[in-house]
Order: C-alpha cells, then sequence, then structure tokens
C-alpha cells in the first residue's frame, strides 16, 4: 500500500503538470500579441502565451497574470491549471485609421506601442 501512494500521487498530479505551461501565439494568430487598451480594460498578450489582463468595473476590479492555452476562432482560452476562461473576441485585430484595433468581451481595444 505504501508503495502505491505515490504512483496513486503522481498519476493525479500529471494531468496539472500538463496544464502548467502556456501554449505560445500560432503564427496566424500573431497579429493579437501586443498591449492592448480600451476603457477600463487592458490585454498584454506575449508571443510566449504570457498574458496580463486587468479590468475595472463597478465593485470589482481583476488584475491577473495567466497562460494562453490556446485559440478558437477568433477567441482565445486562458487559465492556470484547471481554471479557465474564454475572451470573446468580436472583431480580430484589424487596422483602422493607422491604429490596430480589436474588441473583446465587448470592449474595443487599441494596440499601444
Amino acid at each position: 500500500m505504501h508503495l502505491l501512494r505515490p504512483l496513486i500521487l503522481s498519476a493525479c498530479l500529471l494531468p496539472l503538470a500538463a496544464q502548467a505551461d502556456p501554449v505560445p501565439v500560432p503564427p496566424e494568430k500573431i497579429a493579437y500579441v501586443g498591449d492592448w487598451q480600451g476603457k477600463d480594460m487592458r490585454i498584454q498578450l506575449a508571443k510566449d502565451g504570457k498574458v496580463k489582463y486587468k479590468r475595472n468595473q463597478p465593485g470589482k476590479n481583476l488584475d491577473l497574470s495567466v497562460d494562453l492555452q490556446g485559440f478558437n476562432g477568433d477567441n482565445f482560452d486562458v487559465g492556470v491549471f484547471l481554471v479557465r476562461s474564454t475572451f470573446v473576441v468580436s472583431k480580430p485585430p484589424h487596422r483602422e485609421n493607422g491604429k490596430w484595433k480589436m474588441t473583446v468581451d465587448g470592449v474595443e481595444l487599441t494596440k499601444v506601442d
């Protein structure tokens, strides 16, 4: 029985370890990489898949560092271990009046240099 405990524990932790690393941004989604800012919202997405997210709403302020888990169409999933969330992208990155813009979770964001 004592020999089985480490094996059982290892088997339980393996799925968590498999989700510990961020997924790098794929080449076809490279336009998503950057520092995006809008009204009360900021998303910083690095090429290596690290994501920083800030959002200020009445009664709720979020400031998170999470990992990219992948893209599903224009949307992208982020998370840490088993906790995941989807950013819904209604307008993917595009040029507008010389600036990069996209709309995420209903907020228009502009890429800053």
